[in-house]
């Protein structure tokens, strides 16, 4: 992660970590969309101690979560945890954060300094009257400080808020002021709909800026939702093709197929497909597969034709009701 490396996606299971069955489960589910990192919460010791059983059931490296108590950080270090994302500033004296340092020190674990807007120190809070990208950033490097201290310096940051302007600012203020591998996210970003919205908006805004080394969704939705949407984020700008990309037309009074399912359709299927191909879904059979020469296959509809079509050019014309097959089945000959 960072210097350079792929922009990696994260997720958060929302199983009981002491579960360990159901967690693997959702981390296989969550590998299976995408998701590169995952990240557990260790809120007790049961679950520190199921966080080795879980380590060796899975392929993902897998980040602890913990809040206040060292111990718990400690006991997932020698279960096999790869990162540890802490607050180092709330988890007591000093001589606790030189114990989760030297720890992460000895086995060559990174460490992630969380900052949330809703958890900024009182000091912090006051000086600058609330939340600000500042506040975040001026946080961020007191936990710095606590590490350095103690010479441990293999160290990620997050500055998360649940507002946009006060996340993107943070994050630019951070990626100007050091060189740290920035997490990106915008905190507490609501369900589907809204949540992917304003992920799109501050996570992608900062990508396409250059700023941003891995990234995690937060939705309150299905955890594999989350990847979905990260894995757009990155195809829409343009950093990463690891699937394809759909494009569709937005339907207009010329349109004579139900079109708006029907790209759903299409969009549902493709979720298992790994191509870094362009799929069109075009609602006019005389203008589409001009209109969409650029992608590698598409169909069109309208007036009782179905056309499916390769870089602008019809294959073969089709029942309306077996395009989305006749679709899949032409995806499946691409190389």
């Amino acid at each position: 992660m960072g210097g350079g490396a792929p922009v990696t996606i994260q997720s958060m299971t929302n199983t009981p970590t002491h579960d360990v069955a159901a967690t693997v489960a959702q981390i296989r589910r969550l590998a299976a969309a995408g998701c590169e990192i995952v990240r557990v919460a260790v809120p007790n010791m049961v679950a520190a101690k199921a966080v080795g059983q879980i380590k060796e059931q899975i392929a993902l490296p897998l980040v602890v979560d913990i809040h206040f108590d060292y111990r718990l950080a400690l006991e997932c270090i020698e279960a096999g945890a790869d990162k540890v994302r802490i607050n180092p500033g709330n988890i007591g004296g000093e001589d606790r954060v030189k114990a989760v340092a030297q720890a992460c020190a000895r086995k060559k674990i990174p460490i992630r300094i969380g900052v949330n807007g809703g958890s900024l120190e009182k000091s912090i809070l006051a000086k600058y009257g609330g939340v600000t990208p500042q506040a975040l950033v001026d946080s961020a490097f007191g936990h710095i400080a606590l590490l350095n201290r103690y010479d441990f310096d293999d160290i990620c940051v997050s500055l998360k808020s649940s507002s946009v302007p006060i996340t993107m600012g943070a994050y630019q203020l951070m990626h100007q002021q050091s060189n740290y591998p920035l997490h990106l996210g915008v905190t507490e970003a609501g369900t589907l709909r809204m949540g992917t919205l304003k992920s799109a908006a501050g996570i992608g805004g900062l990508l396409a800026l250059g700023i941003g080394d891995t990234m995690r969704v937060t939705l309150t939705a299905d955890p594999v939702e989350e990847v979905y949407a990260a894995r757009d984020i990155l195809k829409a700008i343009g950093i990463r093709r690891d699937g394809p990309d759909l494009i569709a037309c937005p339907t207009c009074g010329r349109t004579k197929i139900d079109l708006i399912p029907l790209a759903q359709e299409v969009e549902d299927r493709l979720k298992t497909v790994k191509k870094p191909i362009t799929v069109a879904v075009m609602g006019c059979p005389v203008n589409g597969p001009g209109e969409a020469a650029a992608a590698d296959v598409g169909i069109a509809g309208g007036n009782g034709k179905g056309l499916l079509f390769r870089r602008g050019e019809v294959v073969k014309q089709v029942r309306q009701e077996d395009l989305v097959e006749e679709l899949m089945a032409l995806i499946e000959q691409l190389p």
